[in-house]
């Protein structure tokens, strides 16, 4: 089979990596370099994430996946320390212990959370919970306060003027996925050298197999007729295939295929958010020991990722820090105004916080910014996931809309999506 794949992200990576063994597989990605979300920036001879990545053990689909390519050997498992800036002072909050010391909970608070995180983890059937509100959830089982002052902020800075559509199916997955705490908190995987290692081990990979990757190359339409796939238009070429798997967000699916999917309306329904995330390069520590930290406060960003808090100095010879905002739609200044003016908003927001730091600690800044970062894990979301294999004879879909990436979703959840896709296409069954 002749198969066009439309995204050189994981989820078509993975598919590619799977179905260029036995099929004439191409890739379009309309990105200059792959990788999609966990695509890197190189920088004076290292490569790092435009956005902040890491794993967990749970994640099967992409730990088999480094093993198989061999490169297990640079996997590490490394603590990865949070923290919560309130009033003015970052808390830590790694251990029991030190949640148990969080000034805006009072003890029977702490109480109630520990209750909602125990009970969140007894939980296997998320679906239930699919049309609750998280914020009703929470309220009900931990209290207003554990909700004001704990998850109200964490909700906002993730999903802003939707933190209150968001259902508690959603927060399930993440107290479930973030809760596995030792007494020394928590130990995330990194690769050495980047997840950049991990995307281009699968390209090599496709590539040898006989797969074609083109980049700087967006679809502009797929060919349906007689309810079957016909080819992909890139640019004025046709490109005729038998498959087509897109891992584009629903809004762009439902454009190239001209709205005439049955799945039209559940297209429509998806609704995304974006991301406006500056990497900066520092010449000094931005926080001590901590790499992860939430934020209450009036600054421009909910969260601040010290990288090199978590990975090794000397990997890079200079401090890396993430700070990162979710927006909802166009009109929002993060995706308005300009990277400059961005960009400076975060310095400030960074100076207001920090007070050891200064504007001239930045050696450089990058800043990546996208409207399809994720979906709105709104109540009824369920409802909407979409199937790899659509009523279009030849049409498969894998992206953060399918089931691996509900309720959270994950590179590994992206990777899993591919595998299935590529199960479907070949009508092989888990």
């Amino acid at each position: 089979m002749k198969i066009v794949i439309l995204g050189g992200g994981l989820a078509g990576l993975a598919a590619a990596y799977k179905l260029c063994r036995s099929n004439e597989v191409i890739i379009l990605e309309k990105d200059s370099v792959l990788g999609g979300m966990a695509a890197s920036y190189h920088i004076d001879g290292y490569y790092i994430e435009k956005y902040y990545h890491h794993i967990f053990k749970s994640d099967a689909a992409i730990l088999q996946l480094i093993e198989e390519l061999g490169l297990g050997g640079r996997l590490e498992w490394l603590r990865g320390s949070t923290g919560y800036f309130v009033d003015g002072k970052a808390y830590p909050m790694n251990t029991p212990f030190e949640i148990l010391r969080f000034p805006p909970l009072s003890s029977a608070d702490i109480i109630r959370l520990g209750i909602l995180v125990m009970r969140a983890k007894l939980i296997k059937d998320r679906a239930p919970y699919d049309n609750i509100k998280a914020s009703d959830w929470i309220r009900k089982v931990a209290g207003n306060s554990v909700y004001e002052n704990f998850f109200a902020p964490l909700l906002e800075s993730k999903f802003g003027s939707n933190s209150s559509l968001v259902s508690a199916a959603w927060l399930l997955g993440r107290v479930q996925i973030r809760s596995n705490r030792g007494k020394d908190g928590e130990k995330l995987g990194y690769m050495r050298g980047g997840f950049d290692v991990l995307v281009q081990a699968v390209e090599n990979s496709i590539v040898r197999a006989g797969g074609i990757i083109r980049t700087n190359c967006p679809a502009s339409k797929i060919l349906i007729e007689d309810n079957s796939v016909r080819g992909v238009f890139a640019g004025s070429k046709m490109i005729e295939c038998d498959v087509v798997i897109s891992t584009a967000a629903p809004d762009v699916l439902d454009a190239l295929t001209e709205k005439q999917l049955g799945i039209h309306d559940k297209l429509a329904g998806i609704h995304y958010q974006g991301t406006a995330c500056a990497l900066f390069g520092l010449k000094k520590r931005l926080m001590d020991d901590v790499y992860w930290l939430n934020i209450k406060d009036d600054v421009p960003f909910g969260a601040v990722i010290e990288h090199t808090n978590f990975l090794p100095l000397s990997d890079y010879e200079e401090h890396l820090v993430y700070a990162t905002a979710y927006f909802q739609n166009k009109s929002d200044p993060l995706w308005k105004q300009s990277e400059e003016t961005v960009i400076e908003s975060y310095i400030a927001g960074l100076e207001s916080m920090f007070p050891n730091f200064s504007r001239d600690d930045v050696k450089w800044t990058r800043m990546y910014r996208r409207l399809d970062t994720a979906p709105v894990y709104e109540t009824g979301y369920m409802s909407k996931v979409l199937k790899a294999k659509t009523d279009v004879t030849g049409l498969y879909l894998a992206g953060m809309f399918s089931q691996p990436n509900y309720p959270e979703r994950s590179m590994n959840g992206s990777i899993v999506a591919g595998f299935e896709c590529s199960d479907a296409v070949e009508g092989i069954k888990r």
